[in-house]
């Protein structure tokens, strides 16, 4: 006879009152932004030459960023997974480290590294090229690249891990190629985790701040993207950071509707 499926006892009253705070935590300051936000004035706003070149500029750095965290994740997300050396783990650490620096820390890191006057390769991009990328549109992809790219290996990785590679090796046997395996099986099998990474790294690369205003300055129609507005309007124009704090708040329920049933299932 098969045992009856244990019942649900009833959540503990302490569990409620934590979890009620908990869901307050998140929704207070959402609440409080839609009640402070001047309806009347968002067309006004949103329209305005500033959010409009802000939303321009975010959406080519955050585009521009997802490509690169793709066509450069995928690779390393395949030798993580599937590669067997030494140092491994090591390497793991090093590509989601930008996922707990400091977004400061992470701009201040760029600086040395690209900096034009004291950066590993800045100085020399500058003496040899003539290349500046700092206080560029280019100096801000490469910012919000650096903290979404450990995003998109992530979720490369988890897919290749969670692959039947006995499906690859199938079509190998059959006398695909490796580039054949790779287009053909592959990649339409990992098409949840694509969107996945796609979507996730270019939420991220939108929403940055600390590395970019750091890094790339907040110029505006070059570096000054939603969040570097948002933050200069809330200065001398708290309603109008008001609306376009809504206007990312939208774009990120967006993304997360979009990722529903793919990734977060």
């Amino acid at each position: 006879m098969a045992s009856s499926p244990l019942r649900r006892g009833r959540t503990p009253a302490v569990f409620v009152v934590l979890a009620a705070l908990g869901v307050a935590l998140v929704a207070l300051p959402l609440l409080g932004l839609l009640l402070r936000t001047p309806w009347s004035r968002v067309g006004e706003i949103l329209t305005s030459e500033t959010a409009l070149t802000a939303l321009r500029l975010s959406l080519v750095v955050a585009t521009t960023a997802a490509a690169i965290s793709f066509v450069l994740g995928l690779p390393l997300a395949w030798v993580i997974a599937r590669g067997s050396f030494r140092g491994k783990t090591f390497l793991r650490a090093l590509i989601v480290l930008p996922l707990v620096m400091p977004p400061v820390v992470a701009g201040v890191g760029l600086l040395a590294a690209f900096g034009r006057r004291s950066g590993l390769v800045g100085t020399w991009l500058y003496e040899w090229f003539g290349i500046q990328l700092t206080f560029t549109t280019a100096a801000a992809v490469l910012a919000a690249t650096f903290v979404s790219f450990p995003l998109a290996v992530l979720v490369l990785e988890a897919g290749l891990r969670g692959l039947d590679e006995r499906l690859e090796g199938a079509a190998s046997t059959l006398g695909a190629s490796r580039w054949y395996v790779l287009r053909r099986v592959t990649l339409p099998l990992m098409g949840p985790q694509i969107a996945a990474a796609l979507v996730l790294s270019w939420a991220r690369a939108l929403g940055e701040f600390g590395a970019t205003i750091t890094f790339a300055g907040n110029l505006q129609g070059r570096t000054q993207t939603l969040p570097l507005a948002v933050f200069e309007r809330l200065q001398t124009d708290p309603e109008a950071a008001f609306a376009i704090s809504m206007l990312l708040i939208v774009v990120a329920f967006a993304v997360i509707l979009a990722l529903r049933g793919r990734f977060l299932r």
